[in-house]
């Protein structure tokens, strides 16, 4: 049987309590690294870290930028990757949106990354990568999804800009359509079945995108080291449907 492919390294997921962050940490256990998550609810923390075996947790709002620097500053041992999960699509007609969330879903993400990576990379090693969370379904405009295409377009090129300048370590985005995981429930409600139904009858696959589809990506980007500045799409071929 061949080597764990991160063995001795250490994984940190910003997020990582449940859904695409939990089932990354989880295959990432598996391929033998150390694992630290983080997320915004210490019991949701304490029970994800005893499921997959975490190194330790850390509970605190990854929009908080002064608790981001905190928790970077006190990690005692270098890392080699940072995944960040946090946070989802904001949607909603255009004009019924106020400046500050207009301001939010286009910039929240790109300024949530940014503020991750400048207060991980002092603690990286060089062979290292951050991935980012983005999407796929924003690409196209129509009614009912506002201001999200904006966000997603942002992403990609800030995405490559950020790997130029971190160089070497390497920035990578993945691009997810509907992924089945808690968050969708919670925005899909009793549609989440007639969803799920409408995409197994229509995506190439024949079957729905799960967590654990998009954790594999995950850790190859981790442990593929030609990898970086690219987006890499996850959603069955929903996109050209």
């Amino acid at each position: 049987m061949s080597e764990p492919e991160l063995l001795g390294q250490t994984v940190v997921v910003i997020g990582g309590s449940a859904g695409i962050g939990l089932e990354t940490a989880r295959r990432a256990r598996a391929e033998g690294a150390d694992v630290i998550l983080t997320g915004r609810s210490p019991d949701r923390l304490e029970q994800a870290a005893l499921d997959v075996g975490a190194q330790r947790t850390a509970a605190f709002d990854v929009n908080d930028s002064a608790a981001v620097q905190r928790f970077f500053a006190e990690l005692a041992a270098p890392i080699d990757h940072v995944m960040v999960t946090a946070g989802g699509p904001t949607y909603g007609p255009l004009l019924e949106m106020d400046l500050a969330q207009v301001r939010q879903a286009i910039s929240g993400h790109v300024v949530r990354y940014l503020d991750v990576a400048r207060n991980a990379a002092g603690k990286m090693r060089p062979a290292g990568t951050l991935v980012f969370m983005g999407g796929t379904g924003g690409r196209r405009v129509g009614h009912g999804s506002g201001i999200v295409s904006a966000g997603t377009a942002a992403l990609p090129p800030f995405t490559a800009t950020l790997a130029l300048e971190l160089a070497p370590i390497r920035v990578n985005l993945i691009a997810a359509g509907f992924v089945d995981t808690p968050l969708s429930a919670s925005l899909l409600g009793d549609r989440l079945d007639e969803r799920r139904d409408e995409l197994r009858a229509t995506l190439p696959i024949g079957r729905v995108v799960g967590a654990a589809d998009v954790a594999a990506l995950a850790v190859h980007i981790m442990t593929n080291t030609a990898l970086t500045g690219a987006t890499y799409d996850i959603d069955g071929g929903q996109q050209f449907v």
